[in-house]
């Protein structure tokens, strides 16, 4: 049965840095994209990052210039290296894996960012 795992998250001091990793296991296809979201409680989960090859890769508005996602096709992973966190960054971080037939979720991990 496929599955997503992420890895990686934790609480940190404002302008700390973390490395969040998320691994694939039980398919056997490469994903056409791998994207980070993230949730806090009361709102919808939102698009933080996307990784559609090494020359395409999108971010959300606040977290350009700071986060940098990196996948890698052949291991089915996707990173996210975030620096310079704020209290804002805090969340819950999902992987999503899109599929021509589907997608995957990840089941999360939290990321807390306080002083």
């Amino acid at each position: 049965q496929a599955r997503l795992e992420e890895s990686g998250g934790g609480s940190v001091l404002p302008g700390e840095s973390l490395r969040l990793s998320c691994a694939a296991s039980g398919v056997n296809f490469s994903p056409q994209v791998m994207a980070w979201y993230r949730q806090v409680p009361g709102k919808q989960r939102e698009f933080v990052a996307g990784f559609y090859n090494r020359a395409n890769v999108k971010y959300e508005d606040s977290v350009k210039g700071r986060f940098t996602i990196s996948g890698d096709n052949v291991k089915n992973a996707v990173y996210l290296q975030m620096n310079s966190l704020t209290p804002e960054d805090t969340a819950v971080y999902y992987c999503k894996f899109i599929y021509p037939y589907g997608d995957i979720w990840g089941q999360g991990t939290q990321v807390t960012v306080s002083s």
